[in-house]
């Protein structure tokens, strides 16, 4: 029951999500032995154009997750994210960093955040093993989560 309520209170904060209207500064900490520590997913961009392609692995399903250190509901998903990228071994998770160093708050205006347009986050796009865009946006937010049963 226990589990069932912190999964239910995770989806609400992800479904909530950040907006430009948001602006929380408090960095994400992954505990030791968590299962993220072991094998955390790549973090790219750091505010900075990224071609996604660039990180698709053949073979593999890829989820994007367009995210900031300074957005709750992406801080209250990660273990969960971190979880799926180190358990399933179909699956790869990449963290696109929308903050430049040194910026506090929710980069909006970095360039990753303005070639992707972003406006609110956690975002998902998801590649499938084809390297084709299976979904993005609440098609797969709903397809992400659904993998944390």
């Amino acid at each position: 029951m226990r589990a069932c309520l912190l999964l239910g209170s995770v989806l609400l904060a992800v479904f909530a999500g950040c907006s430009r209207a948001q602006d929380v500064a408090a960095p994400r900490v992954v505990a030791a032995g968590h299962p993220a520590a072991k094998a955390p997913p790549a973090r790219i961009a750091h505010g900075q154009a990224v071609n996604l392609r660039d990180y698709l692995v053949p073979g593999k399903t890829v989820i994007f997750d367009f995210t900031s250190e300074y957005c709750p509901p992406c801080r209250a998903i990660a273990p969960y994210l971190h979880k799926l990228h180190a358990s399933r071994e179909d699956l790869i998770v990449v963290e696109v960093d929308l903050n430049r160093p040194g910026v506090e708050g929710i980069d909006w205006e970095s360039p990753v955040a303005q070639q992707y347009g972003m406006n609110s986050i956690p975002h998902f796009k998801v590649f499938g093993p084809d390297g084709k865009l299976q979904a993005e946006g609440k098609e797969a937010r709903a397809l992400v989560t659904g993998w944390f049963e």
